[in-house]
């Protein structure tokens, strides 16, 4: 029977800029036998730690004009009793309220900016982690999102290194041997949102650990012995290049959802104007018309 196991890291406080995560990680897998990581392991980390080790937080009096200078594009903005609400795509690509700008977790009147290259922090992270380790493990940073057309948040990963981040199926029969055309599994997204289970949001626990799924993890340069399980691949799986997490962000082009559905209206009513040889109205900026 397959299984998989999921356990949070002991002993990890506060972060505080110029920390060495990777050092704080060896540490507390190092503190408790349980705790101990093992080849093929995969580290689902909160990026709030990353980003305050990174000197990210600025001051909560900022934030407004934080969530501007990390904006791109605004995909959606609406007015409500608290203030304005703004989806927006940010300098990552990412698509999510406040650019990800968040004052959950950390300091008292000040907020946090999501780390300036998650993907690079995690290969930073997943280097050091294998060297001193002497063996393949895979790192995941992981952010909370918003779902389309869905309830609730779940975390995601942004960050990624030494993990197959999206399992390509497209092309490979079903169990009815029935090709599959669109089939392509959010591997990376999955172990977030898993690891988040036992992460919590609130008992200070930044990391987590899944073990038993070698094969997602990617072999690297350590000189160690090739992770158990691996082998058992005959052939190579689509998608199998050390990507990270920017690789799970769908293209502009293939995006059919762009535009909040205020911001669409306003944008085909312009035009239409525009086509017309009408003038174009000025619109409020939470509203369709």
């Amino acid at each position: 029977m397959r299984a998989v196991t999921l356990f949070v890291l002991p002993g990890i406080g506060e972060i505080t800029p110029g920390t060495d995560v990777a050092a704080v990680i060896l540490a507390a897998a190092g503190s408790a036998p349980d705790a101990a990581l093992q080849p093929g392991d995969i580290l689902a980390v909160t990026s709030k730690i990353v980003s305050k080790a990174e000197g990210r937080q600025v001051l909560a009096a900022d934030r407004e004009q934080a969530i501007t200078d990390e904006t791109v594009r605004v995909v959606a903005s609406r007015k409500h009793a608290g203030g304005v609400t703004r989806i927006v795509e940010n300098k990552l690509g990412i698509v999510a309220a406040a650019a990800g700008v968040d004052n959950s977790n950390t300091p008292a009147d000040t907020v946090l900016l999501l780390p300036v290259d998650p993907d690079a922090s995690a290969r930073a992270l997943c280097a050091r982690l294998r060297r001193e380790l002497g063996f393949d493990v895979g790192v995941i940073i992981t952010d909370t999102l918003g779902r389309a057309w869905r309830e609730g948040q779940t975390d995601a990963a942004i960050g990624a290194a030494g993990i197959e981040v999206l399992t390509d199926l497209r092309g490979t029969p079903d169990s009815f041997g029935q090709e599959m055309r669109a089939t392509m599994t959010a591997v990376a997204d999955e172990i977030a949102a898993a690891a988040d289970l036992v992460k919590g949001k609130t008992s200070q626990c930044p990391v987590a650990v899944l073990r038993g799924l070698p094969e997602l993890v990617l072999p690297g340069g350590t000189g160690a012995e090739p992770v158990p399980g691996r082998a058992e691949r005959a052939e190579p799986v689509p998608g199998r290049a050390d990507a990270g997490a920017r690789s799970l962000i769908r293209p502009a082009a293939q995006d059919l959802f762009r535009q909040g559905s205020a911001e669409a209206w306003r944008d085909g009513y312009a035009a239409a104007c525009r086509d017309a040889g009408l003038p174009v109205p000025v619109f409020q900026e939470d509203e369709p018309s």
